[in-house]
């Protein structure tokens, strides 16, 4: 596998990405529909609700509320998409979610947009960097984090046929496509970028390509980084990462969420009790973020590309 096959195929917002798996799932399965609070454009189901009406339910700004509709729904056999900003479709709800939809193994799939950073001037209040964390610590949960507009709409159409409760997590700004178009969504299975010896770089979300670009410039400095694209946090994909931290023995994780909680930790866990070895972390440390323009706030806080690299050659002096 070679990382020189990626390149940029377009540009487009991974929220993009739902709406479209939304109007695809809504021509192929009855069952499917839409809920939210409030925000039915900037979740991109405005054309969802203009050829489905029946089946968009507008709840308001009362998030508790329609996580309760939503699985209650599920009893009569419907396929309940319940959407938001991510700050308040899992912190504001938490119990209900908890309650409602995890412990009661309700097939509820939980869509959120505007998570990280990147949600941009909005600010700390929004941008929410603790999701991944929240929603991978409740059990029965499967936790999604897509990296491009692609992969965002086979993620969605993926979950729908996935019994159980979904965390789909996605957002706001425009970022390159790389994923081809045809590429299966498999929950659980990462994607070997590239396949080499130096270093393992495990990214998810708009880290991806952050990581695929920086594997480019490491290359040309001699460096062969052994790229792992993970975009399901959980269950994870246990094999691919312990297959190239074993021929590495040296692992970087990148991903926009507090370094506490997210993709990282998950890693070190399983790395912690079935191969230590050395690692460094690329995440939000521990602070909450700002307003500010969403290249700007990825600069800010190390989620670039000089970061990966940095940490990477860091990494390889021991």
């Amino acid at each position: 596998m070679s990382i020189e096959k990626y390149t940029i195929l377009g540009n487009n917002d991974t929220r993009s990405g739902f709406g479209a798996g939304m109007m695809e799932l809504g021509r192929t399965n009855p069952n499917v529909v839409a809920l939210c609070a409030d925000l039915t454009e900037s979740l991109k189901l405005t054309e969802f609700k203009k050829e489905f009406p029946e089946r968009f339910f507008q709840c308001g700004i009362a998030e508790a509320n329609m996580i309760g509709v939503a699985a209650g729904m599920t009893i009569g056999g419907k396929i309940p998409f319940a959407t938001s900003f991510a700050n308040f479709v899992t912190g504001r709800v938490y119990d209900q979610i908890r309650q409602s939809v995890a412990y009661s193994e309700k097939n509820v799939k939980i869509c959120a947009s505007h998570a990280g950073l990147t949600l941009g001037e909005d600010g700390a209040t929004h941008q929410i960097l603790e999701d991944l964390g929240l929603m991978q610590m409740l059990p029965n949960m499967t936790v999604i984090n897509t990296c491009d507009f692609n992969q965002t709409k086979a993620a969605t159409i993926a979950i729908a046929s996935h019994v159980g409760p979904v965390y789909l997590r996605f957002g706001r700004p425009k970022v390159p496509i790389f994923i081809p178009e045809d590429m299966p969504f498999v929950i659980g299975k990462g994607i070997q970028i590239s396949e080499v010896n130096d270093i393992t770089i495990i990214a998810t979300g708009h880290l991806v390509w952050k990581a695929i670009e920086a594997g480019k410039a490491l290359l040309e400095k001699g460096i062969h980084a052994d790229i792992i694209n993970i975009h399901t946090i959980k269950p994870l994909d246990a094999d691919i990462i312990l297959k190239s931290a074993k021929k590495t023995k040296k692992v970087l994780v990148a991903e926009e969420h507090q370094v506490l909680g997210g993709l990282g930790s998950a890693v070190a866990q399983l790395l912690s009790s079935q191969f230590p070895c050395p690692m460094d972390f690329i995440a939000v440390q521990d602070s909450f973020g700002e307003s500010g323009t969403p290249d700007q706030l990825m600069d800010k806080y190390g989620l670039n590309v000089e970061t990966i690299i940095a940490k990477a050659e860091k990494l390889l002096k021991g």
